[in-house]
């Protein structure tokens, strides 16, 4: 059972991430088209004026939902690295359940405007601009689920020493990674000796 729910959560992510790519894609060749079109031929495409925009809207708010899940946002871990093992836990916990909070609040923010928001129309598309900004029921949802996820884990003492610190350098994680292979290396040679 929790190896079909990570497999799942996997795929949703890489699916997360390919709409990412494509929206990236969309931006691209909405906007270099249109800067050709206009320099070169003196006109150009009305909608790559919206769409491009729409598409970093979702890009942006699909990007936090990845970032949440592989714990690459930033942040500042100075007082939390100088606690102990409990109060690290204590700070983690809070921290899940600020976030769980205003992942609430975004959903029901925009449940509030969802009328407001379905109502308006984009100026060239026509578009609902619902779909547009409809995505922060997706964005508040999916994060408050994986802090949700976290909170549970946390009281289950499920949560490992290393990710009570959310803050992670480029590259430390492989850092990490390679200090306890040779550890493990080291703890080997030292048991045959």
């Amino acid at each position: 059972m929790a190896n079909s729910i990570k497999s799942l959560g996997g795929a949703l992510l890489r699916a997360l991430e390919i709409v990412m790519v494509l929206c990236m894609v969309v931006m691209l060749v909405m906007v270099f088209g249109n800067v050709v079109l206009r320099l070169g031929f003196n006109t150009g495409i009305d909608l790559s004026e919206e769409i491009p925009r729409f598409a970093f809207v979702w890009m942006t708010f699909l990007g936090a939902i990845v970032g949440m899940h592989k714990r690459a946002h930033l942040g500042v871990d100075m007082v939390v690295q100088a606690l102990p093992v409990l109060g690290r836990k204590v700070c983690w916990g809070i921290s899940q359940a600020i976030m769980l909070v205003c992942c609430g609040y975004i959903v029901y923010g925009t449940w509030l405007q969802h009328d407001i928001i379905a109502g308006n129309a984009s100026p060239v598309a026509q578009l609902s601009m619902l779909w547009v900004f409809g995505i922060s029921y997706v964005t508040g949802t999916a994060i408050g689920l994986i802090c949700l996820s976290n909170l549970l884990r946390l009281f289950a003492g499920k949560v490992a020493d290393n990710e009570l610190i959310d803050v992670h350098e480029e590259g430390m994680d492989e850092a990490l990674e390679a200090e306890h292979e040779m550890q493990a290396q080291q703890s080997g040679t030292g048991a045959k000796s």
